[in-house]
Parts: C-alpha cells; structure tokens; sequence
C-alpha cells in the first residue's frame, strides 16, 4: 500500500461546506485522504507526518480559468509593456512609459543580435497609455529597416510591425483592402494589424513563426514555473491551435514528473470549420491525461476593447471610434454551438463587447432548444460590457462566466475617459451582478494580458481599484470569500472540473496552494500582497524558491 502523508498546517481553508477549515489534511497516492484533525486522520491506519507547512496556511490549489501558456514563450522576446512584470525566472522588467522608451529598449536589443534579417519579436505594448498613439512602422524603422519587427500588444489582438516585415509579407504595396490594416495617406499600409486574419500572414517573419496563441516547449516548462509562483495547479491554455506536433509536446512535457501543473488547452476556432473543429476535438479527448485534459472548444466573436476592436452595441466607443471585428460571424458560431452541443463537447466564447456577448446569446438560444443539454456549461470568457439583463439570460440558458477583474486595475481609468465612458466603465466585469442573478462565475487574468496571480484577480474583483487608485464601480465589488471560490472551484465549476479540484475533500487530487499568511483574515486591499510559498499538485510539493 501507498504511503501515507498526513500534512499539519496553521490553518487549510479546504472550500469544502462541511468542513471549511481544518489543522490537517491526509494525501495518498496523489489524491486526497481525509481532512480534519491529526487523531481523526490516523484512524486510517500508519502514517508520516509532515509539519513542513506548520507555519503556512493551504488552499486549493488555484485554477486559474482563463490564460496561455504562451507567455513562458513570449518572455524569449523583448518585453515592452507599460507595467513593471515579473519573469519566469523571477526577474522584475521595468514598465516602459512611452513610445521612445519602446524604441530605445528595441534598440538595445537589436545591437545584440546577429544576422541583419533575423527578425526582433516583442510583446505586451500598450499605447493606450501612450496618449492612444498610433505606433507605425515609421517608429519601428527607426530601430531597423533591413531587419523585420514585430510587437504584439497586450491585448494580444493587434501587431506592430516595420516596413521590412511588411514587404517580407507582400503587404507593402498599394490596394491593400482589409478591414484589420490600416492604410496611410500614400495608400500603403501604417504597420498596425487588427486581428487574426490580417496578424497571421506576417507573424513568421517577425519571429511568431508558431501560431501565436501557442507556446513551445521550453515556453511550456517556463509556464509551470509561473504557476508555481502564482499558487495556480490547474490552468487553461484558452486558444490553441492543438496540432497534432503541439498536442504531442504537450503530452510529453506535463507528463515529466517534474511538471507541477494540469493544462487545460483549448482548441480555438480558426483555420477549421466547425464539423472539422468539432470532429478533431472529439478524437482529442481520449487523450486526456491527469496533467493534460483535451476536448473542449474555445470560440472568439470579438476583439478587445482597449484596442477599438471589441463589438459595442449602441452607443458604440466613447470617443467615437468605429465599432470593431466580428471574429468569427454569427451564422459560423451557430453551427459551432449545434455541433458541439449535438457531440456534447464544452464551448467557451471569448466576448469582450455586450454585442458580442448579445450575438453568443443569440446564437445558443436556437441551439439548445435543438440539442437540450441541461449541464453543458458553455462558458463566456471575459463578457466585460455584459448589463443585468444578459446576465440573467445567461442564467435561463444555464451559463457560466468567467470575468476579468483584473481590467479595473490595468485599463479601468483609460474606459473611464476614453473607451466606452463612466457609466459603463463603472458597471465593466460585474461580478456582483453575475453573483445575485445566479449565473456561475469565476475571474482571471488572461495572462499574458496582465500577469498571471489569482491573487491579485481576487484583490481586483474585492476592490475595483484602477492603476490611479480610484474605486470604479463600487456596487460591483464581491466579498473576499466570493473572490476565494471564484479562484478556486468556481474557475473548476467552469471547466467541469469541480469533481476533481477546487477543494480540499476526500478523493479529489491533493492539490495546494501554500500562502504565507491568511487570506480571509487580512485586510482585503493586501489580498494582492500575500506571498505564495509555491505548490502541491497530484501531492508532489514545488517551492517556489526552488525553480
């Protein structure tokens, strides 16, 4: 017989009604024995006792239910983002504060490089804050011309690329006519591309030579290393391209047993149609491993708001933008729900603005009514402009919501004055309103987009504090034990996870956060503050001190 752990702590805050706080837990074989006190658990017979977390308090391990693993890629390539960022390997990039900075820092790394065409890939820019300046490829040239670049903003939905990178693309020309690229008044293009189909064509000459929503293998390895450090065990991969070579490496890479996270890819909807998406995912999930879970859909109607490329009903951008891109159109999200549904595989749908998240509506409606499915959990990922009354028809349609708090914190000021105005700015991620209607709810970062830290999340979604220390949205806030469970098995609840995770319970996997210090009795603005040990997942122990 296995071995027996019994593992004593200051406190273990198991999530579990009947027993929501505990002095010990018992691991067996990976998964969780019992919980209680020491004498209850010995009761089972011989045992080794642990006191190595004495001084720390559990939680369930974090499942954080909306991010890519392709930031432990991106972080190979030259960070421009506009907030300080932790790398994977613990280092702290200082935040760059205009378009200059972006350059000079461009060009620090181009003086390193080798070869004069070897592209120079960076991530994470953000010129709303740069006074919403456009960046073109006339900035960029001032870092090379013989060079191709690329930067990909934080959002992940627009690219910046120089001219070299346009002309390797046969873009540079005149009457080019795509919604997603800009022209310039000589008719040629600016260097801003919007979107997918107009990013794609020129991601392998700017160093995104993978698709650019997926990561690599060591980017897979750089990835655990972040969840450890952010207390996360189980953790999406929400748009992945999943070819049968990255399925492989993912299959291999988590099944190290060194690799101390589950993943949850998955597969998003574009370069197939849907009876092909549905077909291929269907075939995926017998594939599914305890470390990698396969089989499930993710869909994006939209953009993102902070890039004008979100779908707003009337009255559209505050500052009056045009209305954004319809990702994906509504008669081809249609036939993705019916067939999913129909093969009972989950969708998740990336909806950013409320015409967005109306036309996700619409659209399930007529195809539940064909395919009833009384647990089918169709999630809505991010559906930040969402009023009451979408809430509460996802509540009659039986969906979840997973929000992204963390918004407040990094764009909430710019929504206020520029994107979509104070009343909605303050309305923005309503947790409260999801809670109240009734519709399963969870939070997230969306990492890359902001960093990975459920923590953090659930400071934003307790605080609603922007970057300039306003509250925004008062009304919306959650209490610092929503926010715990919306981290924990709410974000499993929205993976039809909650079965396995979420919870300290018997039989589920002994899956741990090790806090420093006590969540549900620290002032909630330091909830962001508490330090995370490292992890326990399928019962084998990461400190984080350790990677």
């Amino acid at each position: 017989m296995a071995e027996t752990i019994i593992y004593a702590a200051r406190k273990i805050i198991t999530m579990a009604p009947s027993r929501p706080e505990v002095s010990h837990v018992a691991v067996r074989d990976g998964r969780i024995l019992g919980i209680g006190t020491l004498e209850e658990l010995a009761s089972w017979g011989d045992y080794r006792l642990d006191d190595r977390f004495a001084g720390k308090v559990l939680m369930p391990g974090f499942v954080e239910g909306h991010a890519h693993t392709m930031e432990g890629t991106l972080w190979r390539n030259v960070y421009v983002g506009w907030f300080d960022r932790m790398d994977p390997e613990g280092r702290v990039w200082p935040g760059l504060k205009s378009i200059d900075a972006v350059v000079a820092r461009l060009r620090e790394a181009e003086a390193q490089m080798s070869g004069p065409e070897t592209p120079l890939a960076a991530w994470a820019l953000d010129p709303i804050y740069m006074e919403n300046r456009r960046v073109t490829r006339l900035e960029l040239d001032q870092v090379s011309t013989t060079r191709p670049i690329g930067i990909l903003h934080a959002s992940g939905h627009i690219m910046n690329v120089n001219t070299r990178a346009l002309e390797l693309a046969g873009l540079m020309k005149p009457g080019v006519n795509h919604p997603g690229i800009p022209l310039g008044e000589d008719g040629l293009p600016l260097g801003p591309l919007y979107g997918p189909d107009a990013m794609t064509p020129v991601g392998p000459h700017v160093g995104f030579d993978r698709a650019m929503t997926d990561c690599d293998e060591r980017g897979l390895r750089d990835y655990g290393k972040l969840c450890v450090r952010a207390g996360v065990t189980t953790c999406t991969d929400l748009a992945a391209r999943l070819t049968d070579d990255s399925v492989d490496m993912m299959l291999r890479v988590t099944g190290e047993e060194d690799y101390p996270a589950c993943i949850v890819p998955l597969r998003v909807f574009f370069g197939m149609s849907a009876e092909e998406i549905v077909d291929y995912c269907v075939s995926l999930k017998p594939r599914s491993t305890e470390r990698l879970r396969l089989g499930r859909i993710k869909a994006v109607a939209d953009g993102s708001i902070q890039g004008f490329s979100a779908r707003l009903r009337w009255p559209g951008y505050y500052n009056g933008a045009p209305n954004g891109l319809w990702y994906t159109a509504p008669e081809q999200m249609s036939e993705l729900y019916h067939r999913a549904l129909a093969a009972g595989l989950q969708v998740h749908t990336h909806t950013n603005g409320d015409q967005a998240t109306q036309m996700a509506l619409d659209m399930l409606e007529p195809a539940l009514k064909a395919h009833p499915s009384p647990d089918h959990r169709f999630t809505l990922q991010h559906c930040q402009m969402a009023d009451a009354a979408q809430f509460r028809k996802m509540r009659s349609l039986g969906m979840n919501v997973n929000l992204f708090a963390n918004h407040h914190f990094y764009w909430g000021d710019e929504h206020y004055r520029l994107t979509v105005g104070p009343e909605r700015a303050c309305r923005m991620n309503a947790c409260r309103t999801a809670l109240d209607t009734g519709v399963p709810m969870a939070i997230h970062s969306d990492a890359p987009v902001t960093p990975l830290g459920p923590l953090f999340t659930a400071w934003a979604a307790v605080n609603r504090i922007t970057a300039s220390g306003r509250v925004q949205g008062e009304e919306e806030r959650i209490s610092v034990s929503e926010a715990l469970y919306a981290i924990t098995l709410g974000a499993a609840y929205t993976l039809h996870m909650d079965g396995e995770v979420g919870s300290i319970e018997v039989g589920k996997r002994a899956d741990f956060a090790v806090l420093d210090s006590d969540p549900t009795q620290a002032d909630p603005m330091a909830l962001k503050d508490i330090g995370v040990w490292g992890t326990v997942q399928g019962g084998r122990i990461f400190p984080a001190s350790a990677l």
